[in-house]
């Protein structure tokens, strides 16, 4: 965990500079770096990020994370204003879809991929899924206009959901195929995304209470997530636990 932690996150550092094309490559070259220290340091192999199954996983993913945004979104879309953005559609699309498919690739690689998996081999998937919520919400209060609610809601809405997404199909592409969807979504929309904002189809402007919109943290910020999420979540746990595929708490 902790060696590929410093691997992934070095190529994610040097990879973060906005560039669409360097997300992509630092994608690929962090999906490499995970496998090596898989096979060469832990010793095992790879099933979650076997290729063989990766395209259906990662539109499943997608299916997924598109749904769920959506529902959140139509919730409180009155809530929100929108105006039409400048500038080319498919530059602009790309330029998203690039920077986020790298954002997602590299964050469930770490926190599902590596963090997860780890914690979950010493005290069992309970504690690893909770463990890793909270460091998920942790480090994204270090993103612009975050606040203590902004840390638990995305711990919430985004930890517990993709932890529970990796438990119930042991897939990385799942995952990053959720991630992806939801931030690109976001991304199109002109919603910043936990805090970030960059140009986007639309131009979102919150006109509601900043605890439905988010405020200029972004939908992350809003309890609406957090609720839907929640629904999400718990027919996931009960497929996983159906499939066999918690691990149960270890006793010392």
């Amino acid at each position: 965990m902790l060696v590929g932690t410093v691997g992934v996150g070095a190529v994610s550092a040097l990879s973060s500079n906005g560039s669409p094309v360097l997300a992509v490559v630092g994608a690929l070259a962090a999906i490499a770096v995970y496998w090596a220290v898989m096979r060469y340091v832990a010793r095992r192999s790879t099933p979650e990020i076997a290729r063989s199954r990766a395209g259906g996983q990662a539109l499943l993913g997608i299916g997924l994370g598109a749904v769920f945004i959506t529902i959140s979104m139509l919730m409180v879309i009155s809530e929100f204003s929108f105006t039409t953005a400048s500038g080319s559609v498919m530059a602009t699309v790309a330029s998203i879809a690039a920077v986020q498919f790298g954002a997602a690739v590299t964050e469930e690689l770490l926190f599902r991929g590596l963090l997860l998996q780890a914690l979950e081999r010493l005290w069992g998937s309970w504690v690893a899924l909770a463990i890793s919520a909270v460091l998920f919400g942790v480090v994204h209060l270090a993103n612009p206009g975050a606040t203590l609610w902004t840390g638990f809601a995305i711990a919430v809405e985004a930890g517990v959901l993709m932890g529970a997404a990796f438990l119930w199909l042991r897939s990385i592409w799942a995952v990053v195929g959720l991630h992806f969807a939801w931030n690109t979504i976001e991304g199109l929309l002109g919603v910043p995304v936990s805090g970030h904002t960059s140009p986007g189809l639309l131009i979102a402007e919150p006109t509601g209470p900043e605890l439905l919109t988010g405020g200029q943290f972004g939908f992350e910020g809003s309890i609406i997530p957090v609720i839907v999420s929640l629904l999400f979540v718990l027919p996931m746990l009960i497929a996983a636990h159906k499939r066999g595929n918690l691990v149960p708490m270890r006793r010392r």
